[in-house]
């Protein structure tokens, strides 16, 4: 008898939700699991999602051998799972429920497999249920909404949405520190510790920025009316109102620039969005769902936003409505601009900061445009490789979407933008408020103490004052400017005494972009 020279090969691939993606042609979005069968003896996880997998323990190469597989070792991925429960035959599910009735992953894929059909498995009379329901999505690893339990297979139905629309948002370490952090709770003791006077000119500060802030991050620069339109809108957030259709059309058109460009409700063609410079198809960078889809998906959403799920953090709210808004588009333009309002309407409905409190998150992210962009592409980029388009000449365009697409808009893993959204929270707080209110002060001090000693004009002593903060100093150029009515001795004053304040404040500056005609 021959001995083979090499012993067979152990088997390879991936399997869970790796396999289930490949298979069904499906996009893979930042934290889906990576598992692979591999040379080792038991499960092993490694950093990034990546589980390594014994070949005895790899699941029957079937739709729902790799699904029940994914569920018990890799949590939930909804929009992979809805798509692999259709491909899973009645026969196939009642042959597994049978055998062990009381499986809590055969449970919850017969609960999905008849939720996402309309149809109704026929079970044996003598296959009953004695186990306790069991949750759809761990509390521990996942930010859950209201219990919504099937008794029939005794599931805890327990999502942020509902299968027509159920945002994913995973309890990452990041997104547990910025709990833990409670930076709401640390803006009300802010706005607490906060003289009132020295409190609105802060908010008067942040309010025009926010405006400002907002339309820099789309390369716009308001009008005086229509800044002054947005702020209004942003002072007013407080005010008990509900997310509407309606609501929403008036908010768009309050900002437009362009009369025609103007809203009657949501779209009803598709758009795209365009890379610069790119023409026809290949320059389009993310594609929203289709109309009708997108309206269906707006109902969910606006029913989220407005009976948020009990315990829900609003910020995590904000950031998910924030979030699904941006990719659903429903507008043909500005819904960048409306979903960084939402986060304000969010905290606003919510009543966990004090009334009039706004935190500045645009500026925030104004700064960090390249986190902003990464926090987006987390979802639209997987999510572009959806649609095909091709393109007719001019601005015709055809989109041919797969027959399972909705389920990614369905279930978007929102997990990159929630925590983004809490980290520029955060940082409107810590680097934007508070350092606002220490420029305040510490202008009022210089102010003072010039003021005391030398008759100098208010706006002139205003002015100067802010230069100097800008510029760390009194340029010859402004000393020019002003030496035909303010003393070079006072000028020098000016310098000493906002250096000292920067030296006490160890290096915390005012704003560089600030304008003087804001002081």
């Amino acid at each position: 008898m021959n001995t083979p020279l090499h012993p067979p090969r152990a088997p390879t691939g991936p399997v869970g939700y790796a396999w289930l993606a490949d298979r069904l042609g499906a996009p893979v979005f930042p934290g889906t699991p990576g598992a692979r069968i591999d040379s080792v003896m038991s499960l092993r996880r490694l950093a990034e999602g990546v589980m390594l997998v014994p070949a005895r323990m790899a699941p029957e190469p079937t739709f729902l051998g790799h699904l029940l597989f994914a569920l018990k070792h890799e949590a939930v991925n909804l929009h992979l799972l809805a798509r692999a429960a259709l491909r899973v035959e009645p026969a196939e599910l009642l042959a597994e429920f049978t055998a062990t009735p009381n499986g809590a992953y055969i449970r919850k894929t017969c609960y999905l497999w008849e939720q996402l059909t309309g149809r109704q498995l026929q079970v044996p009379a003598d296959a009953t249920i004695g186990a306790a329901y069991t949750e759809l999505f761990d509390p521990a690893e996942y930010m859950v909404g209201d219990s919504r339990r099937n008794a029939r297979w005794r599931v805890d139905f327990n999502g942020l949405g509902d299968l027509r629309y159920c945002p994913i948002v995973r309890r990452t370490a990041t997104l547990g520190h910025l709990l833990d952090a409670d930076i709401l709770g640390q803006a009300r003791d802010f706005a607490q510790q906060t003289s009132k006077g020295m409190l609105d000119r802060a908010l008067s500060w942040a309010y025009l920025s926010e405006t400002e802030g907002s339309y820099a991050l789309e390369r716009e620069i308001p009008s005086h009316s229509k800044a002054a339109a947005f702020a209004k809108l942003l002072k007013r957030v407080d005010d008990p109102r509900e997310l509407t259709q309606e609501y929403l059309v008036d908010l768009h058109n309050a900002v437009v620039n362009n009369p025609l460009a103007m809203a009657s409700g949501f779209r009803t063609e598709q758009n795209r969005l365009q890379k610069g410079g790119i023409p026809g198809a290949a320059g389009g960078s993310y594609v929203p769902p289709a109309p009708e889809l997108c309206a269906e998906l707006m109902d969910a959403l606006l029913h989220l936003a407005n009976r948020p799920p009990a315990g829900l953090d609003p910020l995590i709210l904000a950031g998910v409505v924030s979030f699904g808004f941006v990719f659903n588009h429903p507008f043909m333009d500005l819904n960048g601009r409306l979903s960084r309002f939402l986060i304000h309407h969010c905290l606003g409905q919510s009543r966990a900061l004090p009334r009039g409190f706004v935190l500045p998150v645009s500026v925030a992210m104004n700064r960090h445009e390249d986190r902003y962009l990464a926090a987006l592409q987390s979802f639209s980029l997987p999510a572009r490789e959806l649609c095909q388009v091709r393109w007719a000449g001019d601005d015709e365009y055809w989109y041919d979407w797969p027959a399972e697409a909705d389920k990614t808009f369905r279930y978007p893993d929102l997990t990159s933008c929630v925590e983004f959204t809490l980290e520029m929270a955060q940082t409107a707080l810590e680097h934007d408020l508070r350092r606002e209110t220490r420029f305040l002060s510490d202008f009022d001090e210089v102010y003072r103490l010039i003021d005391d000693r030398w008759d100098i004009r208010n706006t002139d002593l205003s002015n100067l004052i802010l230069f100097a903060f800008q510029n760390k100093g009194m340029s010859k150029h402004r000393r020019k400017q002003y030496a035909d009515r303010v003393p070079a001795a006072a000028l020098d004053a000016i310098e000493e005494a906002v250096f000292a304040r920067l030296a006490a404040s160890e290096g915390a500056e005012p704003d560089p972009t600030r304008k003087v005609s804001e002081a």
